[in-house]
């Protein structure tokens, strides 16, 4: 990154990325695996979806691992096929729209409930022409929560024959005791995905490897069209590795450390009168609309990169504790100037 007018790098709050580096145990695995850069991976990452079938006590035919949570997106509405529409929310990751596009597919992009999905218009946007449906919870850009009570009300409305992919890329960072599990959601409906990633919480966004959990019909033409030798070895390594539950529990120490500092600055940002979006994710929303380019501008010449969503608002990652004082002192005198 350049290094801004005060001499100081920019912190990179744009990427939804852990501020955590590596554990200890997982960087040594990845250093050591590098004597073995001159060998292929496990083509069909047999011992990783061995690990995350007994983990979340499913078949192991049901689990597909590939380039994180968005490249599997890609795959599956591209073996979905060949219905043209997509339906998903207007606000949410932006990934989605280029997925559709790049799978021949269209784009039906429903108007938001506030901050999270109109399920009920989501399911009225449903037809014949429907290739699949796609639900990101926590959403990506807004941190909204979808609940169990309205997503089955949702899947009540949707043929069986159409998939509903449930994106959970940040589900480790969700405290609403009432959030529900994916995977339970998957039990109960012949026609739900479940994705998750290993980027996020799990720290290895530079590795690549996230997996789906699909109905074993779905499966095999999902594993066809994903990328061959993907995930990668020290992906497949370090992802096995993190399943472990001395790993798992200091990871997850973290995103309670995380939801906290999501919850504190938050309570800063609003203080300073800022409209902030409630987040069960590691990120905050702040919907300012035609005030958001301005804003992103001006934190970039501050030295802080947020996602701008142009005449919407833009997102933040919670960052280190050093990133995310210099947010809230850049927020302090821009509220200072426009106040």
């Amino acid at each position: 990154m350049p290094i801004t007018a005060d001499g100081r790098r920019p912190d990179d709050l744009s990427m939804n990325e852990t501020p955590y580096p590596p554990l200890p145990s997982i960087r040594r695995l990845v250093q050591d695996g590098a004597a073995e850069l001159n060998r292929y991976p496990d083509r069909q990452s047999l011992a990783l979806v061995a690990a995350l079938a007994a983990r979340l006590g499913v078949p192991e035919e049901a689990i597909v691992v590939g380039p994180g949570s968005a490249g599997l997106c890609q795959h599956l509405i591209q073996s979905f096929g060949p219905k043209p529409d997509v339906v998903h929310a207007a606000l949410t990751f932006e990934g989605f729209a280029l997925f559709v596009r790049n799978a021949g597919g269209r784009s039906v992009a429903v108007p938001m409930n506030g901050y999270g999905h109109d399920l009920p218009a989501m399911a009225a946007a449903v037809t014949n022409e429907t290739r699949c449906v796609l639900l990101c919870n926590p959403n990506n850009p807004t941190g909204a929560l979808l609940h169990r009570d309205e997503i089955e009300a949702f899947l009540d409305r949707i043929p069986a024959d159409i998939p509903v992919v449930i994106d959970e890329a940040y589900r480790e960072f969700v405290t609403d005791p009432e959030a529900p599990e994916g995977i339970d959601i998957y039990r109960a409906h012949e026609n739900v995905c479940v994705l998750r990633t290993f980027s996020k919480a799990y720290g290895l966004a530079a590795l690549r490897v996230g997996y789906a959990v699909l109905p074993p019909r779905m499966a095999p033409l999902a594993r066809l069209i994903g990328a061959v030798f993907f995930p990668g070895r020290l992906s497949q390594t370090a992802a096995l590795a993190s399943l472990q539950p001395e790993v798992t529990g200091e990871l997850m120490q973290r995103c309670d450390e995380l939801a906290a500092s999501r919850a504190r600055l938050t309570g800063q940002l609003r203080d300073l009168g800022l409209t902030v979006a409630p987040s069960e994710a590691n990120f905050l929303w702040l919907p300012l609309g035609d005030q958001a380019a301005p804003f992103a501008g001006r934190a970039r010449e501050a030295g802080i990169l947020v996602w701008l969503v142009d005449g919407e608002g833009v997102r933040i990652t919670i960052g280190s504790d050093a990133a995310n004082a210099r947010l809230l002192e850049f927020a302090r005198q821009a509220a200072a100037v426009t106040g």
